[in-house]
């Protein structure tokens, strides 16, 4: 659930043009249908292949440095503070500067099922089939493919802003919809700033949304509030230290509420989540409900599970 993003091992990848350290966050910190992994380009490559998704969205976030975004026939600068979005079946990659560029690359993780005939090594794709696991890597196919060609550096499109250029303020602290802001349809990625002692947001818990935090800045304290349910069966409330690097996971259907709660420095955060029309929202101190695909925020009566029922 918890994790810092020092303490996670990291492994090289590499292929022609392409050369990165690559820190898998979201496996370290136990996500389910959600990843973030932080990549550090080396300067002058490229983070991966040319690409792009059939299902997922992805966002990334500039941690540092400074490169060049090639997004379909298209190509424009990118640097710290850049949130940029990729929706599906936008083709896409990123090249590092001369000082090397450090990403967070948010994403869903979409299962398609792909037969797999391990005797005759393919696998079912669609209505034909593909080869499956021989031959060259991926990477290492696109490595003899060369590097791509980087079309005249143009304005930057609407799907990528800066920190900086989004407003929004909430509740005293500072509370920026990055992602939305970019055009992101079935995702988010929000940036926020919380003032010594406040915390980010009521505690809550999603019944279908999953969500990850990235501490930027400051220190804190993640808060952990149990459902009447899980009170009842003696899950007791808890309380994790947080500073800048720490990275948490919050899967769906915990019945567990989180908050965070900014200590004496402040905190600043990135927030990112799934946007499903299904989710069911729970506020533990007020007892509220938040029906999302109804717009609906109710509260409703807590009772045991044989409330009402003959005996």
């Amino acid at each position: 659930m918890l994790a810092h993003w020092d303490e996670v091992e990291s492994g090289r990848a590499e292929a022609g043009h392409i050369a990165g350290l690559w820190t898998d966050l979201g496996s370290a910190t136990g996500t389910k249908t959600v990843g973030v992994t932080r990549i550090r380009v080396d300067p002058g490559k490229w983070s991966t292949p040319l690409h792009r998704q059939t299902g997922e969205e992805e966002i990334f976030f500039v941690l540092a440095g400074s490169g060049v975004c090639l997004l379909s026939d298209r190509a424009f600068e990118v640097g710290a503070g850049d949130c940029i979005v990729h929706r599906v079946f936008q083709t896409h990659t990123l090249r590092a500067g001369d000082e090397g560029l450090d990403v967070l690359a948010f994403g869903e993780r979409g299962e398609t099922e792909a037969a797999h005939l391990p005797r005759a090594h393919v696998s079912w794709l669609g209505g034909s089939w593909v080869e499956a696991g021989t031959g060259q890597h991926p990477w290492e196919r696109e490595a003899a493919a060369g590097e791509p060609e980087l079309p005249e550096l143009g304005e930057r499109p609407e799907s990528v802003v800066h920190v900086d250029d989004v407003e929004g303020d909430h509740d005293g602290g500072s509370w920026r919809l990055l992602a939305r802001t970019a055009g992101a349809e079935r995702t988010g990625l929000n940036w926020g700033r919380v003032p010594a002692g406040e915390e980010g947001a009521p505690p809550h818990s999603h019944s279908a949304d999953e969500e990850i935090f990235v501490v930027l800045d400051g220190a804190g304290t993640l808060e952990l509030h149990p459902s009447p349910q899980r009170v009842r069966a003696g899950v007791p409330y808890e309380e994790q230290p947080i500073r800048a690097g720490h990275v948490i996971s919050r899967p769906a259907g915990t019945g567990i509420s989180h908050a965070l709660r900014a200590g004496e420095p402040g905190l600043t955060f990135l927030a990112y989540g799934t946007r499903r029309p299904d989710d069911v929202c729970y506020y533990p101190r007020s007892n509220k409900i938040y029906f999302r695909g109804l717009g609906l925020i109710a509260r409703l009566e807590d009772l045991d599970y044989d409330d009402g029922e003959p005996r």
